[in-house]
């Protein structure tokens, strides 16, 4: 089994004392990358620092993540953009809009966004976009700037049908993690008329672990779970949902075998 993990913080303090022996136990459970968002300025170096260590399986992204928009966004953003037109980046992220913890900062979360965008269209790579309490709000303003070359994935997707919808008809993939294994959240229901060819796979590492692990530190070896869940949704194989979304990812992000490294 080939996995892709497109979302997964595994560079953060979380990790710091077993980072080794959780990127072999992604190895060992089939996972052959791990792509990596920025958070902001505090984690550049050891973001970097990983992917350097790991190349053939940790590649990372750049980008603001809207939980860290605060009074200094404009530095933040400074600095990203600065990585950005220094080297190679899988995508730009983590970005978007966060309306569950504080709204302090909603008007400058969103200028964020809007620029963020802009620098995806200008290196014509992807976007991974964080949506939390803040669907809606996240597909209008992506609505705005897609003139057919934006792309990318909601990650960590936990909208409803019509959304998912909206999402696919924006061009745009699903990202599915552990929340799918959850018993009460619905997502099952949300995304069981979805084409597969519209999702791929993550953790979202170290938060949101798939059942039976709820609540306990996610790592990028449990994107097998995610795996089972959408065989027993969707009635496929657990080796077709591997090589379908594996496939997507490959496609969306330009990594994997016979694509480039």
């Amino acid at each position: 089994m080939n996995l892709i993990d497109t979302h997964a913080h595994v560079y953060v303090d979380e990790f710091e004392a077993d980072t080794t022996e959780i990127l072999q136990r992604a190895r060992a459970a089939g996972v052959s990358k791990i792509l990596m968002p920025a958070i902001d300025r505090a984690t550049h170096t050891v973001l970097l620092a990983l992917e350097a260590k790991h190349p053939d399986l940790c590649v990372s992204m750049m980008g603001l993540h809207p939980c860290s928009v605060k009074e200094n966004y404009k530095e933040e953003l400074q600095a990203a953009s600065k990585l950005l037109a220094s080297r190679e980046f899988i995508a730009v992220g983590e970005i978007g809009l966060d309306f569950y913890w504080d709204k302090t900062f909603v008007k400058e979360q969103v200028d964020a966004f809007h620029q963020q965008l802009d620098w995806a269209l200008q290196y014509d790579i992807p976007v991974s976009i964080h949506s939390r309490s803040a669907m809606d709000e996240c597909i209008e303003i992506v609505a705005q700037h897609q003139q057919g070359k934006l792309k990318g994935v909601f990650h960590c997707f936990s909208g409803n049908e019509v959304q998912a919808k909206r999402i696919i008809d924006l061009g745009f993939h699903l990202g599915i993690g552990g929340v799918v294994s959850f018993k009460n959240s619905g997502l099952d229901k949300a995304i069981a008329n979805i084409p597969i060819k519209n999702m791929v796979l993550e953790t979202d590492a170290p938060y949101l672990a798939p059942v039976p692990f709820r609540g306990k530190r996610n790592e990028p070896a449990y994107l097998k779970y995610v795996v089972e869940k959408l065989s027993s949704i969707f009635s496929l194989g657990i080796d077709e949902v591997a090589n379908e979304t594996t496939a997507n990812a490959e496609k969306l992000f330009g990594v994997g075998q016979g694509i480039k490294n």
